[in-house]
């Protein structure tokens, strides 16, 4: 059985000295950050840290071990099951449902060699679940101890696989065990083999084995009373007591202290601690003996008894023993508390709470935080599988079903989730959008963008920022895209920009580069009027930056130049009234940059150019529209 620690494990730290320096912590959801503090402990004047240092200590390590991992994937599965079990069933017998939970919670355990959690969950059971009335309550405490006492099969397989079973060196031990686990068959059997080698004590093996197969109890689909198994088993004890006083088995001390056990002897019970192992296997080998229709409401006192007796006042109860004897006096609240000390993780506790309370056996009380128990001890461990990279996934799922904090907590844990693939961000993102969680999706989502702008993927971090649906880094990134054109002389991601669609109205500067990109497309159409009004609306309407004015005058210049009469004189008129006042410097929009455009002999070309070319156009669009009105 495995030992249970009722302290945590000490965590020793390099180059740490709490004793001379002082030490700052703060826990997060699954770690703590601990590093020493600006002042010494004996000095205060002293402001120079010793230690350059900042530690991470894990809280839930259990999540990293791969056995545990495998009972957490298992036990989710079944968990998620149990809710909605408690939906289909609410119009159903409360004892089918708590019978249904029960089977369908139970496989788990199994999977795990954390032999302690098993051995207290299968109690818990026995006790709390199945509510076993007496003499079916002593059969169940039997399979519990037979269960997890598992030596006696391996023990078995050694002695019957000898050549000869009866001058086996464990062949007695053997015996006695299957005694004690109240396995009377089996022991017959072997005493048969012993009858067979030893002649000279067939006849005691014979009348023990008599006993063993007479000795009455209330087995499944029995329709005895209580009350008749009672006069018979007390009949087959004062028989028992008949032949040790008649010296029966005298002559084999072995079968006398066989025939003591099965009288409850305790002297001779304690004699075979080594056998017993534990207190609680002497406890139900006690009852078997002693008292077979135990009432459930007696059953502690046997227990804490038996737990006396066992230790001898040699040792103190450890940590699962306490668990065990709040058990047996069937205090729920306090097996959940003693589980919650000395268990490593909190999956046993949740887990446990969750089936009692779906089962109704929990009377919960609220925390003085609001939540009530069964809650606040899924939070906490669904909170320790958000420390695992990959487990996280599970404890989303409990979150979710926790009606008063799970929400909170469930929106607080995932944004600090590591999105290392674009994978698993979707996976992230996919999961708050199916909450409706728009503040955490926007938040995903900003992230994800930021690190395409950092890889220079623009059209990767424009789709997130439109999902995001953040139209101050829409206008970043729709910057750093005209910044690219005005570099390279062409968009990248046409596909992206050629479908925004509705979404180009999230900001206006991403209007204008879905503006400015259809301006493009209408040129290469030649499609020049068109092309030719939406150029003049980017900058009349003043969705056009300031900055990038001059670009657009410059794409103007194609179209000044046509054969043909693009822009009539109004639209002219627009296009020098642009230009002047972007060459004569007066600030508008809070981008004071004539200067600049002063400064720049190539600017400057350029305006020259363009008033020339708009001072033509303006020309040829009068002399066109005066012919058009004489005509």
């Amino acid at each position: 059985m495995e030992e249970l620690d009722c302290e945590p494990a000490v965590t020793w730290i390099p180059g740490v000295n709490s004793k001379k320096k002082q030490m700052c912590f703060d826990w997060g959801p699954g770690e703590m950050l601990l590093c020493e503090t600006s002042f010494n402990k004996t000095d205060r004047s002293e402001k120079v840290p010793n230690c350059p240092f900042i530690y991470i200590i894990r809280k839930d390590v259990d999540v990293y071990s791969q056995i545990l991992r495998k009972l957490f994937n298992e036990s989710h599965g079944i968990f998620v099951g149990l809710q909605k079990i408690e939906e289909e069933l609410s119009g159903k017998s409360r004892k089918a449902h708590s019978q249904d939970l029960q089977l369908r919670m139970a496989p788990p355990i199994s999977v795990s060699i954390l032999s302690a959690m098993e051995l207290i969950w299968n109690l818990c059971e026995i006790l709390f679940i199945e509510v076993a009335p007496a003499g079916p309550l002593l059969l169940h405490l039997l399979d519990w101890v037979r269960l997890h006492v598992c030596e006696v099969d391996s023990l078995s397989a050694d002695v019957l696989g000898s050549d000869n079973p009866s001058k086996h060196g464990s062949f007695w031990n053997l015996v006695t065990v299957l005694v004690l686990q109240g396995r009377l068959d089996e022991a017959r059997q072997m005493l048969s083999k012993e009858a067979d080698a030893n002649p000279s004590s067939a006849g005691m093996c014979r009348i023990l084995g008599d006993l063993m197969r007479t000795m009455p109890i209330l087995s499944p689909g029995n329709t005895q009373t209580l009350t008749e198994l009672e006069l018979k088993w007390q009949h087959w004890r004062e028989e028992c007591e008949r032949h040790l006083q008649d010296n029966t088995f005298a002559a084999s001390p072995r079968l006398e202290s066989l025939c003591k056990i099965m009288l409850g002897d305790e002297a001779a019970l304690l004699e075979q601690k080594e056998l017993l192992s534990n207190w609680y296997h002497f406890l139900v080998t006690r009852l078997l003996y002693s008292n077979p229709t135990v009432k459930p409401i007696d059953l502690h006192f046997y227990a804490q008894s038996s737990l006396d007796m066992f230790l001898g006042g040699e040792s103190s109860p450890e940590p699962l023993d306490n668990i065990l004897m709040a058990a047996f006096e069937f205090d729920i609240h306090q097996v959940i508390k003693e589980c919650s000390i000395a268990l490593s993780n909190w999956w046993f506790v949740a887990h446990l709470t969750d089936l009692l309370d779906h089962c109704r056996l929990l009377q919960s009380h609220n925390l003085y935080f609001g939540s009530n128990m069964r809650e606040f001890l899924l939070l906490e461990y669904a909170s320790g599988l958000f420390a695992h990279h990959s487990l996280w996934q599970l404890g989303v799922d409990y979150f979710d079903y926790c009606p008063e904090l799970g929400r909170v907590s469930l929106e607080l844990h995932i944004e600090r989730i590591p999105l290392n693939t674009e994978q698993k961000a979707l996976k992230v993102l996919r999961i708050c959008e199916q909450r409706q969680m728009p503040e955490q999706v926007k938040s995903i989502c900003k992230i994800l963008a930021m690190k395409a702008v950092r890889n220079n993927r623009l059209g990767s971090a424009l789709s997130w920022s439109i999902r995001a649906k953040d139209a101050a880094f829409a206008t970043l990134v729709s910057d750093r895209f005209l910044r690219d054109y005005c570099e390279r002389g062409c968009f990248s991601d046409l596909d992206l920009i050629d479908n925004l669609g509705s979404a180009m109205i999230l900001s206006d500067r991403l209007t204008f580069l879905g503006k400015y990109r259809e301006f493009h497309r209408l040129y290469g159409e030649k499609r020049f009027g068109d092309a030719a009004s939406l150029l003049l609306s980017l900058m009349t309407s003043n969705i056009a930056p300031r900055s990038f004015w001059m670009t657009l005058l410059t794409d103007a210049l194609p179209l000044l130049e046509q054969k043909q009469v693009i822009f009539s004189a109004e639209q002219t008129y627009e296009l020098m009234r642009c230009l002047e006042d972007l060459a004569s410097g007066r600030p508008e929009c809070g981008e004071p940059d004539a200067q600049r455009l002063q400064d720049d002999d190539i600017e400057t070309t350029k305006v020259e150019m363009l008033r020339l070319a708009l001072a033509r156009n303006l020309a040829r669009a009068i002399i066109r529209e005066g012919s058009l009105e004489g005509s």
